[in-house]
């Protein structure tokens, strides 16, 4: 008797599981490579006109992040030109480091308390 009640609790969660498996969401398939840079480069155009909106960069500084963001995506574009579309993984490594010291430079520029003139 007591066997037959486990190989019915068993049976039953096995097939809540199964249920349940069924019942998820298939995993997202990762994002395709050509959107992390640009998606990047994006965040960061939003974070330069926000300092602009907030008169936290100066206009010189804006262009020169703005002109950073422009090369790293001029960079990304001759890069997969070569490869036929695609970026090698130290292409990828070599665009994640520019993309970050471009976002270091924003948040210094934007946290350095220089007004623009009026």
């Amino acid at each position: 008797m007591f066997t037959k009640h486990i190989l019915a609790a068993a049976a039953t969660l096995l097939f809540a599981g199964a249920a349940y498996a069924q019942a998820q969401e298939p995993a997202t398939p990762p994002e395709h490579p050509r959107g992390e840079v640009n998606r990047r480069i994006e965040n960061q155009k939003d974070r330069i006109e926000a300092g602009i909106a907030d008169d936290q960069l100066t206009k010189r500084e804006a262009a020169r992040v703005e002109r950073h963001d422009k090369e790293i995506h001029a960079q990304e574009k001759k890069d997969r030109q070569e490869n036929g579309g695609n970026l090698t993984n130290k292409e990828k490594r070599q665009l994640n480091r520019e993309l970050n010291r471009n976002s270091r430079e924003i948040h210094r520029e934007r946290h350095n308390n220089r007004k623009p003139k009026a």
